[in-house]
């Protein structure tokens, strides 16, 4: 099959030179050929994302073009060709052409579209969507992922990525387009002439920058110390800096540097090998500049600005200490919450909601503010779902949201996670907790001694290409059939399937439900508050395991940790 696809795109004239070029590069390469051609490229419930190049299993304009023709089917069965579709894109390689490939051929299918004149960060294309007022929104985007890598994600009118029922019907549609050949497309100046190609910039950042100013709880703290905190921040060659730097500006903050070799987009990313703030070396060039400027707080935001990365200065020994996602999104929680409450500003029905697989500190934080704490599956569109959920009933008022993947959202003029509004407010508290003579590092130790040491870990294993997805299959059917009762020195005290949404309790046998939509996920809930959860990525070919322990002092956390880790390791 895979010899047959590729023979079909070398041969047929509706594949361009370039394409047959490259293809005939790996004339005779049997593996390469395989990989390329094994199967479709999956637009999944998260849009496609892949290694770019020709063949159908690639990020190429073929199938970018065969997606978007899918989505506008759809589209055009609920009606919302005149309120269009507006799309953004980061600073990866073919970033910009396949943005204007999409374009086209939802303007080819009478579909109005609005992009943005230069690269954007995720969040203010959610944003734009409910400002807008469009029925969809793309972003040209593979997040963290390595250069190779590209992507394309999809959001609806409520400036959320596309859950259920959307995400299955969307996805038919796709797969409903048999053909290349069925794609639809027009030239630009055409769609342009006819005012289905319309370009914004300026006017929706202005608004987007006034939303997020609007969220900020003690200006009079900036105010006070805004001459004296030092920032160092990096966007790692991606969309953050125009943003950070005018939202740090506008509220006072003086001192904000920012790295001057990974200042400019470049889809390469010279300076790091993974673009990814979770990763300890994409600071280096981060931490010597903040050296050499007795910096406070360093921050770094991935490629399209949606997950940020921490370091603050530890006043004791000078060093800097680095934030997990976890960390960081539970000190903005823990200074949200307080402010909040001490303003007055905190409503009686406010609530809290993370994923599954982020820290159990939550849980005493929001006690402790009388906030109710929400659980969803993997993926901030759940988040994101969450606050439409309170924005139709009124049950409930957001007030945030995190999850362990450096991603969180405070306030709702986006519905996804924002990096740029995670910037403000922890600048915000740094300048607040600075007041009371602490920097952000004492701050999350005070939080440690009043909720209890928690510490989350995560084992990932990679595993690609067709072999690598039928073992990531065996792993997930062996532990359903083999489902441990001890972990780690843990008991197993109850095993939640959301793929079969059944919650056993291990030691009375009753079986609930989660509550929670069908997903490819196990999570053993252990004693003394830790845990363990499994699932395969949804974006990479990948198996990770999240755990969490609760310890009595930083070092009995990370001993915990470190010993269900080696659990875990085993256990694959």
């Amino acid at each position: 099959m895979e010899e047959e696809r590729y023979q079909e795109w070398l041969n047929n004239p509706l594949f361009d030179e370039e394409t047959k070029k490259e293809l005939e590069g790996i004339k005779g390469n049997a593996e390469e050929i395989k990989d390329r051609f094994y199967k479709d490229l999956e637009f999944g419930t998260a849009g496609l994302r892949g290694v770019m190049g020709a063949g159908t299993n690639r990020m190429n304009k073929y199938t970018v073009t065969k997606a978007t023709q899918g989505l506008a089917n759809f589209i055009k069965k609920e009606g919302g060709e005149e309120r269009g579709v507006v799309i953004a894109y980061d600073s990866r390689n073919n970033s910009k052409e396949f943005t204007d490939y999409a374009a086209l051929t939802l303007n080819a299918n009478g579909i109005k579209t609005y992009v943005f004149d230069s690269l954007r960060p995720t969040p203010e294309l959610s944003y734009a969507v409910r400002k807008l007022h469009t029925i969809a929104g793309i972003v040209i985007t593979a997040s963290h992922n390595p250069s190779k890598y590209n992507g394309y994600k999809v959001y609806w009118e409520d400036g959320a990525q596309i859950t259920a029922p959307k995400d299955k019907l969307i996805i038919e549609e796709v797969n409903n387009v048999k053909s290349y050949a069925d794609v639809l497309t027009m030239g630009k100046e055409d769609a342009k002439n006819k005012g289905l190609y319309n370009v914004i910039g300026k006017e929706v950042d202005d608004t987007y920058i006034e939303e997020l100013k609007k969220l900020v709880l003690n200006p009079d703290a900036i105010k006070r110390v805004a001459r004296d905190i030092k920032i160092v921040y990096t966007p790692l060659h991606g969309t953050g800096t125009v943003l950070v730097k005018r939202i740090l500006a506008e509220l006072g903050f003086e001192n904000v540097y920012v790295v001057p070799e990974q200042e400019a987009p470049n889809g390469n990313f010279p300076t790091v090998a993974y673009p990814n703030p979770e990763d300890a070396k994409a600071f280096e060039l981060a931490l010597k500049l903040a050296k050499e400027k007795d910096a406070d707080l360093v921050l770094a935001t991935d490629p399209d600005a949606d997950r940020l990365g921490v370091y603050a200065k530890d006043s004791k020994t000078g060093e800097y200490k680095s934030f997990t996602g976890n960390m960081s999104g539970l000190l903005i929680a823990e200074y949200e919450l307080s402010q909040r409450k001490e303003k007055g500003k905190l409503p009686a029905n406010s609530v809290l909601v993370k994923s599954i697989v982020s820290s159990n500190m939550a849980k005493p934080i929001c006690a402790n503010y009388g906030v109710e704490m929400m659980e969803v599956l993997t993926g901030f569109k759940y988040i994101g779902e969450k606050i439409k959920e309170f924005e139709q009933t009124k049950s409930h008022e957001y007030v945030f949201g995190y999850e362990e993947s450096y991603g969180c959202l405070i306030g709702t003029h986006a519905r996804d996670k924002d990096a740029i509004v995670a910037v403000m407010a922890l600048c915000e508290a740094a300048a607040y907790y600075r007041t009371e003579g602490l920097t952000l590092w004492d701050q999350m130790i005070n939080i440690y001694e009043k909720y209890g040491y928690y510490k989350e870990g995560i084992v990932s294993v990679t595993m690609e290409g067709a072999d690598g997805a039928e073992k990531i299959k065996t792993i997930m059917r062996t532990l359903r059939e083999h489902a441990p009762s001890v972990l780690g020195g843990y008991k197993v005290l109850k095993v939640r399937d959301y793929d079969t949404n059944k919650i056993h309790d291990m030691i009375t046998g009753v079986e609930t439900e989660t509550g929670l939509p069908k997903s490819n996920v196990l999570y053993d809930e252990l004693e003394n508050d830790s845990w363990c959860c499994v699932r395969p990525s949804g974006t990479e070919p990948k198996i990770k395991f999240y755990m969490g322990v609760k310890g009595t002092s930083i070092e009995d956390a990370e001993n915990k940790e470190k010993a269900l880790e080696e659990a875990v390791k085993k256990m694959i």
